[in-house]
């Protein structure tokens, strides 16, 4: 059964006096933490995937904010070009200032900050988390490309899981090559089975429950 949602509401952050990005928010009765979720390379916030990974840390008692990284207007052209997604500087701006939103939520409080991110959107998120250092408790990539943060993953405090599908093979070198570079608590998770989207049976799930359980470690306590 599902947590009692306590809210549920669609935000806009806005970010320098121009863009607007959207969002979902999900608050949840006595939250022991608050996951943003970051997607990268043509996701959004309606993704199914992390919808799914969303209601599961739920009902772990978190609270959840999907954003879009790009506008409606910014998706139009990244669609063409596909660019945008890769655009590691822009997302992580765009991460950092829903991250300030967050902090200046008055409904959470001060409760810890984890980042959930794929593709893309990793890099951005751990771009994000090395700016900001102490304040982000928690990263978790779900067949992501850590690797797009270069030098800045040496920089990064915050606990980090890489997930990434036995069956990726070409992501799996590339997540171990970004695990060298981190110089925090670390482990590489490796879903056997799983491709890149984790569409097998089964594999989405044991990848959501091995987030739920790092977020459990590192936000819970804090």
């Amino acid at each position: 059964m599902h947590k009692i949602i306590k809210k549920k509401e669609k935000i806009e952050i806005g970010i320098n006096d121009k863009i607007i990005v959207a969002g979902s928010f999900n608050i949840v009765h006595k939250g022991k933490g608050v996951i943003l979720f970051a997607h990268g390379s043509g996701s959004s916030r309606f993704s199914h995937r992390n919808n799914y990974v969303a209601n599961l840390l739920k009902d772990s008692n978190f609270n959840t904010l999907l954003i879009d990284l790009l506008t409606k207007e910014e998706e139009a052209i990244d669609l063409q070009t596909a660019q945008l997604r890769f655009d590691i500087e822009l997302l992580a701006a765009r991460v950092i200032a829903a991250t300030e939103w967050l902090c200046q939520n008055k409904s959470i409080g001060r409760l810890p900050i984890g980042y959930y991110d794929a593709s893309t959107g990793a890099a951005a998120a751990l771009v994000a988390a090395s700016e900001l250092g102490d304040l982000i408790s928690a990263v978790v990539s779900r067949g992501g490309r850590p690797d797009l943060a270069g030098d800045k993953l040496s920089k990064v405090k915050a606990p980090t899981l890489l997930i990434v599908g036995g069956e990726d093979h070409t992501v799996i070198e590339m997540n171990k090559d970004a695990l060298g570079h981190l110089n925090v608590k670390k482990e590489l998770s490796i879903i056997p089975g799983a491709t890149h989207l984790f569409e097998e049976p089964g594999t989405l799930k044991q990848a959501a429950l091995k987030a739920a359980e790092w977020f459990e470690r590192y936000l819970s306590k804090k």
